[in-house]
């Protein structure tokens, strides 16, 4: 399905800051992010693991816990902000409206039940109660994933793990949610089932028509599928744009670290380069840019000045490399 870039998008996230509150100073794991999904759209969101790229999807969800708390900003679902809604209303929205795939289906599963008997929880608290219905919606959502619907009566430990991941995608299916949020659905699988299950999310967004957020650390795994890219540092989106552009012509000197820490598949051999250093404390952050510790491009002002976004082609760069240069006055 071909994204219309003239339509208005199903979600914007604007200006949302999440801090986990400690006894010392609070650890602010999202920083002022804004972006926005379109229909149809496939939005690849990568980074190292802990700079903030789950903790922006649950808070999307609704679904923080203590100590985590959203400080700021605003999340329209249609226009709707999820976050003045209170958790009934969320509820009734969150599996209909939009759904979330966790990233470990053994633990987002239920143990001591069977995946049949878990869509119909998930059925009935949404208001479909007929037995009929449920069980033929069930075995429907099962062949969409390419599961045999008799797996319905089996635990979850009884399933593999591709099979325990595309259950919990079926789930997420139940009602044709518009949005469905992915968190690292296949950091737990090898790379043949990581590959196959790609091409079968791939195949499901194309043609049910959704729209998805796919979070992972491994670039490699939404190069290919996705439509945008955003790439995460310390909380911050410091690139966004379409993913072409993004995996031929990365501008920041992150997104640039990223991709040489990957082995291509294609063109000569080369050795990997490895990003200097560790993510920061996020709650003893680095003033100016967050990356200028570890970034081989730094500049003085880069301690200083904490960049906004600027525009590069189709992509927006958190980098002071691409602030534009004023005229000098005659």
């Amino acid at each position: 399905m071909a994204v219309d870039g003239s339509a208005p998008a199903i979600l914007e996230v604007q200006g949302l800051t999440v801090e986990y509150i400690t006894d010392g100073p609070p650890a602010r794991a999202v920083d002022d992010v804004t972006f926005s999904v379109r229909p149809g759209e496939f939005l690849g969101l990568v980074g190292e693991s802990g700079c903030g790229k789950s903790t922006m999807l649950f808070s999307i969800a609704g679904l923080l816990q203590p100590p985590a708390e959203v400080r700021d900003g605003a999340v329209l679902f249609k226009g709707q902000d999820l976050r003045r809604l209170s958790e009934r209303d969320l509820r009734a929205i969150r599996w209909r409206g939009f759904s979330v795939v966790m990233q470990s289906a053994m633990n987002a599963l239920n143990p001591v039940k069977s995946v049949g008997a878990q869509f119909s929880d998930a059925m009935r608290a949404h208001g479909t109660t007929d037995a009929e219905q449920i069980a033929q919606r069930s075995q429907e959502v099962m062949r969409l994933v390419g599961i045999d619907p008799v797996h319905l009566r089996s635990y979850p430990h009884q399933l593999s793990g591709g099979m325990r991941q595309r259950a919990m995608i079926a789930m997420a299916l139940l009602f044709s949610p518009d949005l469905i949020l992915m968190d690292e659905p296949t950091s737990a699988l090898d790379v043949v089932a990581q590959r196959s299950l790609m091409y079968q999310i791939k195949e499901l967004q194309e043609r049910l028509g959704f729209a998805m957020i796919f979070v992972t650390h491994d670039m490699s795994l939404v190069t290919r599928f996705s439509d945008r890219l955003a790439v995460m540092y310390a909380g911050k989106i410091v690139e966004i744009g379409p993913t072409p552009q993004i995996f031929n012509h990365p501008s920041h000197p992150y997104t640039q670290g990223l991709f040489d820490a990957f082995p291509s598949m294609y063109g000569e051999r080369r050795a990997l380069i490895g990003i200097p250093g560790a993510p920061p404390d996020l709650s003893d952050l680095p003033s100016g840019c967050k990356f200028h510790p570890r970034c081989p491009q730094a500049r003085p002002e880069c301690s200083q000045e904490d960049p906004v976004a600027y525009q590069v082609d189709d992509a927006e760069v958190r980098c002071v490399l691409y602030k534009p240069v004023k005229a000098a006055r005659g």
